[in-house]
């Protein structure tokens, strides 16, 4: 497999985050923290000198990445494939929102099943994006290369069971990342093709620490 490291960066904090509502792709910037976040990480990542910034279409996420384009002098560019999953009509909302209006959907989803009647994007689905969309932007570079891809809470973590090769539908074993947290993923010759080297990573900031609850 020729293709360069991975770095999966979550963007920063927003106001939907601060408030627990559920972004999906609605499109919502940065607040004030999420851009001090964003400009603290940047400085950790430039570090690593990489070749490539590639985001969501989604602004939270290019302003983001445009951080640390404006310290390394690359481009951002974007690619909607990295966008966040579609929670249907319960974007917008919170979990209190959600259990009170959906109760047996709401209970299925915190169950880890599908929740039905809603309206979402499928983990299967997402996993399936986000391994093409990796696979297809890794494959442009050389394995000495780094690759920065912003993308989101729900669409990372999905992303890495499945690029790992499991099943989204059916395992849980990673951790959701904290707002301008980051993972790792190397190419890896046999099977599956990726190894997950980091998870997790950020500056250990106090607004940094909402890790697990993908929002």
């Amino acid at each position: 497999m020729s293709a360069g490291t991975v770095i999966l960066w979550r963007h920063g904090q927003t106001d939907y985050n601060a408030e627990g509502r559920l972004q999906g792709q609605i499109d919502i910037p940065l607040n004030d923290v999420g851009r001090a976040q964003a400009a603290v990480a940047a400085e950790q990542l430039a570090l690593l000198e990489p070749a490539a910034i590639v985001s969501s279409d989604l602004s939270r996420a290019v302003e983001t990445g445009r951080a640390l384009g404006e310290l390394t002098g690359l481009d951002v560019t974007t690619d909607e494939r990295l966008r966040e999953r579609s929670f249907g009509i319960w974007e917008g909302r919170t979990h209190t929102e959600m259990r009170a209006e959906w109760p047996d959907a709401f209970a299925q989803w915190r169950r880890g099943a599908h929740p039905e009647g809603i309206d979402a994007e499928s983990r299967e689905e997402l996993g399936e994006r986000l391994v093409a969309a990796v696979g297809e932007i890794a494959g442009r570079y050389e394995r000495s290369d780094t690759v920065v891809l912003v993308a989101h809470g729900a669409a990372i973590a999905t992303g890495i069971t499945a690029l790992l090769g499991q099943n989204p539908e059916g395992w849980r074993g990673i951790a959701g990342l904290g707002n301008c947290h980051w993972s790792t993923l190397q190419p890896y010759g046999g099977q599956p093709a990726w190894r997950l080297t980091g998870h997790n990573v950020g500056v250990p900031v106090r607004d940094f620490t909402s890790a697990g609850r993908i929002v």
